[in-house]
């Protein structure tokens, strides 16, 4: 067995005091080059982890699962936790996805996916001479999605469920009671979208103050919001005085979700994508996110090329993944959207059959021109501010969650009387077929705007099966390049050899049809290797604090041992037992 080379840390559990500026010690890895003899590991544990976009998050899940909770457990009070302490994607008045397997082998997925408002229309987004009004998608009242996130989080408890609700949220409500500790990343991020925010919002709020590293913030409408879910159950967020106050609030700015609107609404159960990459089985997310099926036919396109011989991040290597992501995107324009609306081929998409014409165009020697790339012929026929956990129990339960508010702060609007964003999904739809959205995507009817429709999603929660048992659960936010960066993480490990925490550090690239450009990580790639890109006809993007993706992961090691990947683009963090 590989030696492993540790750095050892102490792993102080936090303490959530408004007096404690110091309030925990994270694991950190030495910035190694991935490719070295040298491996870093992540944080090690016997039995069970959290890994997620906040310490405290992190921390709460995994207190769950000490006193006997499940992974699902664990995934409710981490769920919230995170819309406490990272309100930038956090939620509940978002949606997401969670993929999950149990310690028996059985598989499945949950959406809880926001929904368009009954009074949705197909053109709501359209001035009279039917020109896309962007801002209208993106910011404030009509920009909001029915939200998902609680009647989610109630339907995992109903089927998996074990310790007492009122035990999953108690911590939740005591740190956002308490408040928790403002990092140097969170700070800069608040105070970017303090201006926005207050502009949308016409005043100020909790977050349009100054915030600066090692303030505490607290959020006592939130606790109360959520004390009075612990007691009432999901009908208070869809029925109750919750619901009621999101409404008035969201009349009051001419808005169109009404008290119909939330009481409709279900997060469903659905079948995962599942299929094989070599020896590997992987279980990702069904539509109505893209997830699954883009990142099926990525890795079938690559699989005949021996991009492990080709080396890491080589010139062939990006070429092949490339090509197979411009294909991939090409056909998510155009098949899919919203299972219950439109008819979805799942299963030709990422057939072998189908996707063997694929990469017929494609040549070392030159790139392929995306306009000359349309989707595949079938006979017959998301916000880069999203967050990503994974959780392995001590029993062998299983789930990768994704969810989202979409843009940073969703819609920017701030209900301060319930201490919450309120989503921007339905920029997520095509509100105009061929128009991008706001992270470049181009859509088509599949995912035109309905009413009671599910927008098109890129989050891609995974789990994947080596050898008939667990091996990884990896998700990541990002945007369009959620699918590319679960994608690298997992070929980083299978292909590479890397330790989970290199895996999610490694540099990452991004293609996704159009626009027709190759985004890099910035100061990650050689100019020698860009150019030569530049040189078969590949057009280059590599700003200056480009950052695509933050994964969390958790793979099971040769012996057995769990080890966690937080990625260091941001604050998360690996806590486990």
């Amino acid at each position: 067995m590989r030696r492993f080379n540790i750095i050892i840390v102490a792993l102080l559990f936090i303490s959530c005091n408004e007096d404690s500026k110091q309030n925990h010690l994270v694991l950190k890895t030495e910035k190694t080059n991935p490719l070295t003899n040298n491996p870093t590991y992540g944080l090690i544990v016997d039995s069970a982890m959290v890994v997620s976009a906040r310490a405290e998050a992190s921390k709460i899940g995994v207190d769950i699962m000490k006193l006997g909770g499940n992974a699902f457990d664990a995934m409710i009070a981490t769920e919230l936790a995170l819309a406490v302490t990272y309100p930038v994607a956090g939620n509940i008045a978002g949606g997401g996805f969670m993929v999950y397997r149990t310690q028996n082998g059985a598989v499945g997925a949950l959406d809880y996916r926001e929904k368009a408002p009954l009074k949705a229309t197909r053109d709501m987004y359209l001035d009279k001479n039917g020109s896309f009004i962007s801002k209208k998608s993106k910011l404030g009242v009509l920009a909001v999605g029915v939200p998902g996130t609680v009647a989610g989080i109630f339907e995992v408890y109903k089927k998996f469920g074990s310790l007492p609700l009122e035990q999953l949220f108690k911590p939740v409500i005591d740190l956002a009671k308490n408040g928790y500790i403002i990092t140097k990343k969170q700070a800069s991020r608040l105070n970017q979208f303090q201006k926005i925010i207050k502009e949308v919002n016409s005043g100020e709020s909790l977050y349009t103050q100054n915030y600066k590293e090692g303030d505490t913030l607290k959020n006592k409408e939130l606790a109360n919001t959520l004390f009075r879910i612990s007691k009432n159950g999901r009908k208070e967020f869809y029925e109750g005085e919750t619901a009621n106050i999101m409404v008035d609030f969201l009349d009051s700015k001419n808005g169109i979700i009404t008290l119909d609107d939330l009481k409709a609404y279900e997060a469903i159960w659905r079948d995962p994508v599942v299929f094989n990459y070599k020896d590997l089985k992987i279980i990702s997310m069904s539509p109505p996110s893209s997830g699954g099926i883009c990142l099926a036919q990525i890795l079938k396109l690559i699989e005949p090329y021996p991009i492990k011989d080709y080396g890491h991040n080589s010139l062939k290597t990006i070429q092949v993944i490339t090509e197979a992501e411009r294909r991939a995107y090409a056909d998510r324009s155009f098949y899919l959207g919203d299972p219950d609306f439109v008819s979805i081929p799942s299963k030709k998409l990422i057939s072998t059959d189908y996707l063997k014409g694929r990469m017929e165009q494609f040549s070392f020697e030159k790139a392929t021109d995306s306009k000359s790339l349309s989707y595949g012929s079938i006979p017959g026929f998301e916000s880069s501010e999203t967050t990503h956990y994974s959780i392995v129990d001590s029993y062998g339960n299983s789930i990768a969650v994704t969810t989202t508010l979409n843009g940073a702060y969703g819609s920017k609007l701030y209900v301060d009387q319930l201490g919450f964003f309120l989503n921007n999904e339905m920029d997520d739809f095509s509100a105009k077929p061929g128009e991008p959205n706001m992270f470049g995507l181009i859509g088509g009817e599949a995912n035109a705007i309905a009413p009671q429709k599910r927008m098109l999603s890129s989050m891609t929660p995974t789990l994947i099966e080596k050898n008939n048992a667990f091996w990884m659960s990896l998700g990541t936010p990002g945007g369009s390049t959620i699918i590319t960066s679960v994608l690298q993480t997992l070929l980083n490990v299978y292909e590479y050899d890397m330790t989970m925490q290199q895996a999610v550090d490694a540099p990452r690239f991004h293609h996704q049809w159009l626009p027709d450009v190759v985004i890099f990580e910035s100061d990650s790639f050689s100019k020698q290797l860009l150019d030569s890109l530049k040189n078969k006809g590949y057009k280059i993007q590599s700003k200056t604090g480009t950052v695509i993706g933050k994964v969390d992961a958790i793979r099971i090691l040769p012996n057995g041992k769990l080890e966690g990947g937080a990625d260091q683009r941001g604050d998360d963090t690996a806590i486990g037992f």
